[in-house]
């Protein structure tokens, strides 16, 4: 069964962002190793996504783990993958994974980014505050 999970990952390898926009709820979430708030709402991470898209190079996934976690107060679980990354950023290789939670209909709810080493974290986050910036998502700093 193919899930939101393999149409993600698909869309990210083919640079498609309108292929992102039905894989995500209305309220999704997503916390970046660069910002200490999440990005909240499916326009704000659509927004990330196209300057993530054209700020990483080389990005590949090399790895995929699948499970389940538990995503509420109630103890609910629910299912969840990790995806395991490397690229390129200003220079600075990356190591990281995105965690995806997914809701009952199967569309990624919460999404957090984790990236190695620090270095890569700072070149990672001056870019994307440029790639924001510029297509006026951030105001400038």
């Amino acid at each position: 069964m193919t899930t939101a999970v393999d149409h993600f990952r698909a869309a990210v390898d083919r640079r498609d962002l309108g292929a992102l926009d039905d894989l995500f709820t209305e309220d999704i979430r997503l916390y970046s190793p660069v910002k200490f708030t999440p990005f909240e709402g499916r326009p704000a991470v659509l927004g990330l996504f196209g300057v993530l898209l054209r700020t990483f190079q080389d990005f590949r996934y090399v790895g995929e783990l699948a499970g389940a976690s538990q995503t509420s107060a109630d103890g609910a679980e629910a299912p969840s993958a990790v995806l395991l990354f490397r690229a390129t950023v200003g220079g600075r290789e990356i190591h990281g994974i995105d965690l995806l939670h997914l809701d009952d209909d199967g569309r990624i709810k919460e999404f957090t980014v984790m990236v190695r080493p620090q270095s890569a974290v700072q070149a990672l986050g001056e870019a994307v505050l440029a790639g924001l910036v510029a297509d006026g998502l951030a105001p400038s700093p």
